[in-house]
C-alpha cells in the first residue's frame, strides 16, 4: 500500500513527506486508514532528539481512523471499526496491564520505533526501512500497527476531534483524574498550557476543583485557559519568585501542580507551590539529563508529594471513550482544541507553528 508520510531524516532538521510503502498486517495487525493525526509536542521532541528515537522516523502517534484490513488471530478488531493509535503498547497479560496499569505495560516500554515483535511494516521508495514513532507512525495516510497498539471508539465519534484523544488530552486529563485523582473543592495549578496543560486543566474541572490557576509565558495560551477552564491566569513572564505568587494568589499552596512543559526548573516550581500534603504531577517529557532539586526535608515535614504520569496513568481501552462520551455530553471540549488543520504536505507549517507555539493544537487531516 503507497501512503504519504511524514518523516524525520534528520535530528534538528525541517520534517519531509515523502511516500512510502506501507506492507499488509500481519498475525496480531491491523492496517488502518489514517483520518486525522495530531501534531503532538512529543512528535516535536523527536526531531530535535529530546526523545532519541534513530531516523529515518515516520512520526506521529495521535491518530484515529478506520481499520480496512486484519491479520491472522485477529477478532478484537475488523474492517471499519473506527480506532485510535496508543503510543503504549498494551499486552494485557504483563505485571502492569493485570493491575490496571496498561500505561506502564512492559511490552509497551520496549515498543520504541518498531512494532512490538521488533519488525517494521514500512520502507521508502528505496526499499529501505522505516521506524516509527512508538509503533505508531500514524502520520501518514496508512498505518499497520500491533492490535495492541489500538483502542476502539464509537462509530459516531468525529475523527479529526478523536485523534486528539490518543496522547494529549488522555495524557492532560487523566493526569489529574487518574494520577492526582483531584478532589473536589481543591485548588489546582498547570504550568504550560498547550495540548496536554489544557486537558489537565479540563480533567480538574471535570473533577470539580474550584480554583484553577493556569501559568504559561504565552497570553494568547492563558485566554485559551479560561476558555478550558482555568479561574486565574498568571503570565510567568518578568516574575522573580513564581513560587510565593502562586502561594500567595492561592491562599497558601495549591492541592495539586501539574507540570506540563517538560523542565526540572519548572517541576521544582510545581513542587514548591504546593501546601501541605499537596501533590505535584509531572507530565512533561524532560530531557534525558534534566534535574530537579526539592527541599528533601520537605517530604518528610509537609507530607507532599512529587510523582510522575505517563499516558495520564491511563487504562486507553476505558479512558478513551469515557472521555469521548464527556465530550458527546459537552463536558470536555475537543473542537475547541484544534487551532488549524493542515494537509500531510503541510506538515513542515504545522512543526513550525508548533515550535513557535501558535497552537493549541494542529492536526493533519488526510
Amino acid at each position: 500500500m503507497r501512503a504519504k508520510a511524514v518523516i524525520c531524516r534528520e535530528i534538528d532538521r525541517p520534517v519531509v513527506v515523502e511516500e512510502i510503502e506501507v506492507d499488509g498486517p500481519g498475525p496480531g495487525e491491523a492496517l488502518v486508514k489514517i483520518a486525522a493525526c495530531g501534531v503532538c509536542h512529543s512528535d516535536l521532541s523527536a526531531t530535535n532528539g529530546t526523545i532519541p528515537f534513530p531516523p529515518p522516523l515516520i512520526l506521529g502517534h495521535e491518530g484515529a481512523g478506520e481499520v480496512v484490513e486484519v491479520g491472522a488471530g485477529v477478532t478484537d478488531f475488523k474492517p471499519g471499526d473506527h480506532v485510535l493509535s496508543s503510543f503504549v503498547a498494551m499486552c494485557g497479560t504483563c505485571r502492569y496491564c493485570t493491575l490496571g496499569r496498561p500505561a506502564l505495560c512492559e511490552v509497551g516500554a520496549k515498543t520504541l520505533y518498531t512494532l512490538p515483535d521488533g519488525s517494521l511494516r514500512t520502507k521508502d521508495k528505496t526499499g529501505a526501512p522505516l521506524n516509527v514513532f512508538s509503533g505508531c507512525g500514524v502520520m501518514a495516510e496508512y498505518a499497520t500497527l500491533s492490535v495492541k497498539s489500538l483502542i476502539a471508539i464509537p462509530p459516531d465519534a468525529p475523527l479529526k476531534q478523536a485523534s486528539l484523544v490518543g496522547c494529549g488530552v488522555m495524557t492532560g486529563f487523566c493526569a489529574a483524574t487518574n494520577t492526582a485523582k483531584v478532589e473536589a473543592g481543591s485548588v489546582a495549578v498547570v504550568f504550560g498550557c498547550g495540548g496536554v496543560g489544557l486537558s489537565a486543566i479540563q480533567g480538574a474541572a471535570v473533577a470539580g476543583a474550584a480554583m484553577i490557576v493556569a501559568v504559561d509565558l504565552d497570553d494568547f495560551k492563558l485566554e485559551l485557559a479560561r476558555l478550558f477552564g482555568a479561574t486565574h491566569t498568571l503570565n510567568a513572564k518578568g516574575e522573580e519568585n513564581i513560587v510565593k505568587t502562586l502561594r500567595k494568589l492561592t491562599g497558601g499552596g495549591a492541592d495539586y501542580a501539574f507540570e506540563c512543559i517538560g523542565s526540572g526548573e519548572v517541576a521544582a516550581q510545581a513542587y514548591g507551590c504546593l501546601r501541605k500534603g499537596g501533590h505535584a504531577v509531572i507530565v512533561g517529557v524532560a530531557r534525558p539529563k534534566d534535574m530537579t532539586s526539592i527541599r528533601t526535608a520537605s517530604l518528610t515535614f509537609e507530607e507532599k508529594t512529587l510523582s510522575g504520569s505517563y499516558f495520564g496513568s491511563a487504562r486507553p481501552r476505558v479512558d478513551g471513550p469515557r472521555i469521548l462520551d464527556l465530550y458527546k455530553a459537552g463536558k470536555v471540549k475537543l473542537d475547541e482544541m484544534i487551532t488549524r488543520t493542515y494537509t500531510v504536505d503541510e506538515a513542515p507549517q504545522a512543526f513550525a507553528d508548533l515550535q513557535a507555539g501558535r497552537n493549541a493544537r494542529g492536526v493533519i487531516v488526510f
